[in-house]
């Protein structure tokens, strides 16, 4: 496309650029100027126009120092950062000597698209004004001075889209002493007549040991899929949740890697020890962990995984003498239960351990006294609803108010493990197949026409995709609705997918969108809906389904590839060694959550299993 970030860039010989980053280093050092005479920096495509360059110095556990400038030429600019950095405050914080422990980025303007008025910049459709978080950035000018926010300044400060990059640049003006209000900033620049304003593109790399990375969205470049790098981000992701694990059995739930906090962002308010935490998503590390254990047969995993069933245990309530339900946070949510459910069958699969299984059927009867005729009800327990008691009946209003896309999939998935293989209660198998049916008939026929209005362009119900797929073990649940179900979802997810024809960026092929333009969407919970649909396309014969499935499956892969925290792309973090081998939550948000990682690493480990079927 016409937009598209050139390709050639990255795929050429970065010798010359190592030399120079070794050559800056020791100028650091020493404090003598630079000479590049011998380096051929015709490669390095230095505008004096434009070219304003960045130098950064990064180190885990202190604040990084960068410097900006231009000159005429490419030597002297550089001169000109490497001595107001050594002038620093604290520069002498930093082991400039150790390639390992310090890394020296590199970042210089190659275009720059003036934008008559602020107002113009979007973030909506493909064209030259658009803003696109780590690939461009703002350049703001007044008669007397100029305010950059580099392209990648969205990766490193861990910003998602065009107000966070503006809330951060506008903190530069003078508008900043005007009001401390941030939205009230915003809009006095965006009124303002005095900035005059373009975007700009850059050209980055950063050293790695005694190498250069180039750097594309701020992040390291992945050429190909390969099934080697999925199964490699698995196990690495299971390895961190296993290493992050609290003693009482929770997993260690958000890390903002920007900030090294645990504070969620979506509860701000709660901060240690009463931080946020959140049974479904717990329920999610257990499975993942079981995944790993089941691919791997190690020990660690299955005791992890345990030790997070036994957390579960212990936030379980009575519904009645037989029935059990998860509570907590002041709720009794469906998919709470229906994904303890799912974890303590597929722990049993997995060890033949029938330990938990009072646990199990009393969780089943509960998810089954939660159906209203067809319907699975969204929660028992609810603050907001009948002053915090059981939810016996609920108005047509309320139950609207309580819909989720993703509960009733994971009762049913929990449901659809436990008729397939428990063996040891024949009448209660049977009723969850009577009931199931008669909830899957509903959620797949009815619940189109009663919610239609909360249904998006792009489908949210990956749970229910995995669940159908597992339910049609069983002969009886082989029905052309169930399985066109699945296959509209994934058709639908393919479709809307950006490919190497309809994308302008390097690293969109698999990302999935509502509305083309949007930013794409590196999606692992969608994913996982997607490779149960190939799984049950080739169970069922289909086979150019599947195989349809299978590629778009890769394509999402690699778009996700791009949220592994790895020793090359985590120089921006305060302490690396905490957010190595995790998911982030976005491209370049550095937050991460315990779900960020279970959605991709079950879907890579699927996967991975789908190439040796």
């Amino acid at each position: 496309m016409i937009f598209n970030i050139e390709k050639k860039y990255y795929e050429k010989d970065f010798t010359t650029e190592t030399e120079l980053i070794k050559k800056i280093r020791e100028s650091l050092i020493n404090g003598k100027k630079l000479n590049l005479s011998k380096l051929n920096l015709d490669i390095i495509n230095y505008d004096p126009k434009l070219s304003l360059t960045y130098l950064t110095l990064f180190q885990p556990g202190i604040n990084s120092i960068r410097y900006g400038s231009k000159r005429n030429d490419f030597e002297s600019v550089l001169n000109r950062d490497i001595e107001k950095l050594r002038e620093n405050k604290n520069f002498k914080n930093f082991d400039i000597g150790n390639p390992d422990k310090c890394r020296i980025m590199i970042e210089y303007i190659t275009k720059e698209t003036p934008v008559e008025n602020i107002n113009d910049i979007h973030t909506k459709i493909f064209n030259k004004t658009r803003f696109e978080p780590g690939i461009t950035g703002i350049f703001l000018r007044t008669k007397d001075q100029s305010y950059y926010y580099m392209p990648t300044d969205s990766y490193v400060y861990s910003h998602n889209g065009l107000n966070s990059s503006l809330k951060h640049l506008v903190k530069k003006t003078p508008i900043a002493k005007l009001t401390n209000k941030i939205h009230e900033r915003i809009k006095i620049l965006r009124n303002s007549n005095e900035y005059k304003c373009s975007l700009v593109e850059s050209h980055a790399f950063i050293s790695y040991k005694d190498k250069v990375i180039p750097l594309y969205r701020g992040n390291i470049l992945y050429k190909d899929f390969n099934y080697e790098t999925v199964f490699y981000q698995f196990i690495k992701s299971c390895d961190w949740l296993v290493e992050n694990m609290h003693e009482d059995g929770r997993f260690l739930y958000y890390y903002d890697a920007a900030q090294d906090n645990y504070i969620d962002h979506e509860h701000p308010t709660r901060k240690e020890p009463n931080l946020y935490y959140n049974i479904i998503r717990h329920s999610g590390g257990t499975i993942t962990l079981l995944k790993a254990y089941v691919q791997t047969k190690q020990e660690k995993y299955l005791l992890a995984a345990k030790k997070s069933i036994d957390y579960t245990v212990s936030v379980t309530q009575k519904q009645s003498d037989n029935a059990l339900y998860v509570f907590y946070n002041k709720k009794a949510k469906l998919g709470g239960t229906g994904l303890a459910l799912t974890a303590m069958m597929q722990y049993r699969i997995a060890t033949g351990d029938k330990s938990y299984d009072e646990f199990i059927k009393g969780y089943v009867k509960h998810l089954l006294s939660r159906i209203y005729n067809g319907e699975f009800l969204g929660y028992y327990i609810h603050p907001g609803y009948n002053e915090g008691k059981p939810l016996i009946k609920m108005s047509d209003q309320e139950r609207k108010e309580t819909f989720s896309f993703y509960y009733p999939g994971e009762a049913l998935l929990g449901l659809g493990l436990f008729a397939n293989h428990f063996d040891d209660d024949e009448n209660l198998v049977k009723e969850v197949c009577e009931k199931s049916e008669i909830a899957l008939d509903w959620i797949v026929n009815e619940r189109p026409k009663i919610y239609k209005e909360l249904f998006t362009a792009l489908p949210s119900d990956a749970w229910l995709m995995q669940a159908i797929d597992e339910w049609t073990n069983n002969k009886k649940f082989i029905k052309d609705d169930y399985l066109n179900f699945v296959y509209q979802d994934a058709n639908i997810m393919v479709e809307r997918m950006y490919t190497n024809n309809n994308s302008p960026y390097l690293d969109y092929e698999g990302g999935y969108y509502y509305e083309y333009g949007d930013h794409f969407y590196p999606d692992g919970a969608r994913s996982e809906g997607l490779i149960s649909a190939y799984y049950l396309a080739k169970k069922m014969g289909h086979m150019n389904l599947a195989e349809k499935y299978l590629e778009a499956c890769k394509k999402a892969a690699k778009s996700q590839f791009y949220l592994f925290n790895c020793e090359q792309n985590s120089y921006a973090h305060k302490n690396p060694k905490k957010s190595l081998y995790t998911f982030r939550f976005k491209i370049t948000r550095q937050w991460v959550r315990v779900d960020s990682i279970q959605h991709v690493a079950c879907f890579f480990i699927r996967l991975y299993q789908a190439e040796n079927l």
